[in-house]
């Protein structure tokens, strides 16, 4: 049986032998999706992706006690992926051209690890904790993976920062982080009139913003204004995130919540420079 019938079968919740001698089924079913999508980030093509949820479906079958049951399933099923992909030594080489889209070739060209830990916290949304536990590592470790993958990623796709940020040691803060993750940053604005001047004069190729500013002006007005004149990703970071959370569209692509973790900060500024592209035409004016 090919592994393709195989992902089908589990999904079916049919009479397959793969369901019927797997209890936690209803556990695992509902992640497949998203495991597949990581499973081909890793390892750069779906077959090959597909091949190692199949084998991670395998060693359920073969032991369901491998299934951690005192974390979310969601974490379970990746932790158990892990621990298979990670056995294999050729995944932790790097020996083969990237291909695929710009923003695959991006991923594919960062270490192993680091590679991981970048698209567990970045793409697949899970907080440091619970990628640590899924990558049996110390927070840590964590940390430094993550800010490994910022540096190679600021190899890659290098860019200028605008800082919007009334707070002089928050915005020290943001500066410094930016720029150990490889980035310059071209100036920092405490108003709307200063952004605007800045980035009209500057053009930078990634803006984290602040909402509220320093004379009461509105680092949210800011953005749309910049955004009329040319696209670029924008982060906010804001201890007001329920203001943009309206469920209305549009809402920002990338938002974070103050107080802040340095982690958040460094995933979130190379996910927004690695698929920025797709998300500016997302986030052209925002509410």
């Amino acid at each position: 049986m090919s592994f393709r019938i195989r992902l089908r079968s589990f999904h079916a919740g049919g009479s397959s032998e793969v369901v019927s001698n797997m209890p936690i089924t209803a556990l695992v079913t509902p992640q497949l999706p998203l495991l597949r999508r990581y499973a081909r980030a890793l390892s750069g093509n779906q077959a090959s992706g597909d091949a190692y949820v199949v084998a991670m479906l395998e060693a359920l079958v073969a032991d369901p006690a491998v299934f951690d049951r005192n974390v979310e399933p969601r974490v379970a099923v990746y932790k158990l992926f892990s621990r298979i992909w990670n056995s294999m030594r050729i995944n932790g080489e790097r020996d083969t051209p990237p291909q695929g889209t710009t923003a695959e070739r991006h991923i594919e060209a960062i270490t192993p690890l680091p590679r991981q830990a970048f698209l567990l916290t970045a793409v697949e949304g899970f907080s440091p904790e619970q990628a640590a536990d899924i990558l049996s590592v110390a927070p840590t470790d964590l940390s430094r993976l993550i800010a490994e993958a910022g540096r190679e990623i600021g190899e890659q796709v290098s860019s200028t920062v605008l800082v919007i940020e009334d707070e002089p040691i928050i915005a020290m803060d943001l500066e410094a982080l930016v720029a150990g993750l490889g980035h310059r940053v071209i100036g920092n604005a405490r108003t709307h009139v200063e952004a605007v001047a800045i980035a009209k004069a500057e053009r930078p190729g990634l803006v984290l913003a602040d909402i509220r500013l320093a004379d009461g002006s509105s680092g949210l007005a800011a953005v749309n204004e910049i955004l009329e004149s040319f696209e670029v990703p924008v982060i906010f970071i804001t201890a007001y995130p329920e203001s943009l959370l309206t469920g209305q569209r549009p809402e920002p692509t990338f938002l974070i919540a103050k107080p802040f973790r340095e982690d958040t900060v460094k995933a979130v500024v190379c996910q927004a420079l690695f698929f920025g592209d797709a998300a500016t035409s997302q986030q052209r004016r925002i509410a």
